[in-house]
């Protein structure tokens, strides 16, 4: 390995940050240190400090900002809010799954609003109020909307036990097939269903098994929700124009693209 050097010159904060992001899709965010991306990047850890003053919370918000690059859609007035909300789904979702180790960072930053794209909050809130929300239901329309989406998303990604990860697995497989249908009749009846599939109850993670059509079901339930509660009239809700529906095709193109048997 290069000796270290502490040439604060020779760095960018561009370099850190894409140094700092190889070393969380290597060894997770529990791991993560700004020693590790020092080493990353062949110098001493204090000169990382010049670029990033405050350190590794800093530096975990720049994280989370380059993987949200490019996810918010352009606000096209020629595409309907449904579709532009289903794009967006997407593409956070894809944006995440290139970088699953990130998946708990962006929960934790886009709640405590550090690292969070101002144009994704734009663009949301935009979005909702071409669907004819506004007020406090903008604001509970706009939560159910960050929330559904990043919290699937962090679900969908946490990772499986490492340890003894066959015996925990089993232990699961175990557990559900044990369950009794006298005292719990739906789960009894739906398992075989359930068990590789559904939240709690699986035993593989989704970076080993994609949660692809559920994922598709809850944007089309989340959607159909915002559409039944907006309080105004459906008559000034956005219509779709024939370019709104070239991008609900393209958005639908992209979700079939996954496996369907899930």
């Amino acid at each position: 390995m290069p000796k270290p050097n502490s040439r604060r010159g020779d760095l960018t904060r561009e370099q850190i940050v894409s140094a700092a992001l190889a070393c969380l899709d290597r060894s997770g965010l529990d791991d993560f240190s700004l020693r590790e991306v020092a080493r990353e990047l062949g110098v001493f850890p204090t000169a990382l400090y010049w670029h990033v003053p405050g350190g590794r919370n800093v530096l975990l918000a720049e994280i989370a900002a380059r993987v949200l690059e490019g996810v918010t859609p352009p606000c096209d007035p020629q595409v309907a809010w449904d579709d532009w909300l289903l794009d967006l789904f997407l593409r956070y979702r894809a944006a995440v799954r290139a970088h699953p180790n990130a998946a708990p960072l962006l929960g934790a930053r886009l709640v405590s609003n550090t690292g969070v794209q101002i144009e994704m909050v734009e663009g949301i809130l935009w979005a909702l109020d071409r669907a004819g929300y506004a007020g406090a239901a903008i604001v509970d329309a706009y939560n159910a909307v960050v929330a559904g989406m990043v919290g699937f998303v962090t679900l969908e990604l946490a990772r499986a036990p490492d340890e003894d990860a066959a015996a925990w697995q089993a232990m699961q497989r175990d557990r559900v097939a044990s369950v009794a249908a006298g005292s719990h009749a739906a789960l009894a009846r739906h398992a075989e269903m359930l068990t590789r599939d559904a939240f709690i109850l699986r035993w593989e993670d989704g970076r080993t098994r994609p949660m692809d059509r559920s994922y598709r079901a809850f944007a089309a339930y989340l959607i159909a929700g915002l559409k039944d509660g907006c309080p105004v009239p459906a008559k000034r809700r956005s219509s779709r124009s024939p370019a709104a529906g070239k991008a609900s095709a393209r958005g639908k193109a992209a979700a079939a693209r996954a496996p369907s048997r899930r």
